[in-house]
């Protein structure tokens, strides 16, 4: 079996007029979203490129480009769920997922699980997947509230075909 590991990272500033999603959950209905052109999904933005990396496919920037109307106010998730079928199509599938969301504001508790389990059910039922929510105490950008950033780690699992 060949093993690889992928970092994904995002921002948003708040300011959207939209809801705000993170993990495919509706934190807050309307007003408090963040700026983007999909749904500004941070959680499944920063998912994403953990996933392309170490598949050897291109960033989703590149695969889902904002100068794209097709992807406005798209659901995140939805790309993720794409993005997963092309890391499958590479011959990858994915053994873990990690993420750290750093927000000052909302408290983010309530709604791990519900994130973890969208974001399980979109790579794959095999696929583990943690979520921890983290505060930036005052400091820099998030701290002050200004917007919401997330890190990811994704392990892809590859088992080579067999020998004839």
């Amino acid at each position: 079996m060949t093993v690889r590991v992928g970092l994904g990272y995002d921002i948003h500033a708040y300011g959207g007029e939209g809801p705000l999603v993170l993990g495919g959950v509706t934190i807050i209905d309307s007003g408090a979203g963040l700026v983007g052109h999909s749904d500004a999904d941070a959680v499944a933005h920063a998912v994403a490129d953990a996933l392309l990396g170490p598949a050897g496919l291109p960033d989703l920037g590149t695969l889902f480009p904002a100068s794209d109307d097709r992807y406005q106010d798209a659901s995140s998730l939805e790309l993720l769920r794409d993005v997963v079928m092309l890391v499958n199509a590479e011959g990858w599938t994915v053994g873990n997922v990690d993420v750290v969301i750093n927000a000052e504001r909302p408290a983010l508790a309530p709604h791990l699980e519900a994130m973890q389990q969208n974001l399980a059910d979109v790579l794959g039922t095999a696929a583990f997947v943690s979520v921890k929510p983290k505060r930036g105490e005052g400091i820099g950008t998030v701290g002050r509230g200004e917007g919401v950033a997330v890190w990811a780690v994704a392990l892809l699992e590859s088992t080579p075909s067999p020998s004839p």
